[in-house]
């Protein structure tokens, strides 16, 4: 019998965040609290660009970006969001998106299946990704539920179950 596998990935949908960043578009220009204070989110290349004229207000707009990623079923995790700087008259935060399993992640969570995980578990790094293979089924939905019950820095998502 073949060795069943799944890989693991962290990868953003593309379409889900801009369906985000567009409703939060509507929000802010509908919301009282940010008339006339130069409040905008907008994607500037591969970053999302948030601008306001106080630091408090460039906040609240962050808040609202995250509800509506939520709401489309994206992890925080994989949003980094930079720190609120001055630029000129505005305040302004950048954010981007992680996408692909760094190195030092993968190899955490290689040695988290190693050490955790069922015995005939195998684990092994492709570029940004992982492949997870085994002769049982069983133990591989085990190490799903392992990984997803570990606290880590990166959005998982298993794909190619077979």
């Amino acid at each position: 019998m073949a060795d069943s596998s799944f890989d693991i990935v962290s990868k953003v949908d593309t379409m889900e965040t801009q369906n985000a960043l567009s409703q939060a578009q509507k929000e802010i220009a509908q919301r009282y609290d940010f008339k006339n204070v130069g409040a905008s989110i907008e994607f500037s290349g591969e970053k999302v660009l948030m601008k306001a004229n106080a630091e408090e207000r460039v906040k609240a707009i962050l808040e609202v970006f995250e509800a509506k990623l939520i709401k489309r079923g994206i992890s925080l995790r994989s949003l980094d969001a930079g720190e609120p700087y001055p630029s000129g008259k505005e305040t302004r935060i950048e954010a981007s998106f992680k996408q692909g399993i760094s190195s030092e992640d993968a190899k955490k969570i290689s040695k988290i299946i190693r050490d955790e995980g069922p015995k005939s578990v195998k684990s092994q790094i492709q570029g940004d990704e992982l492949r997870v293979t085994s002769k049982s089924r069983d133990d591989l939905q085990a190490t799903m539920a392992l990984l997803k019950g570990k606290d880590l820095d990166v959005a998982l998502q298993f794909i190619n179950f077979r």
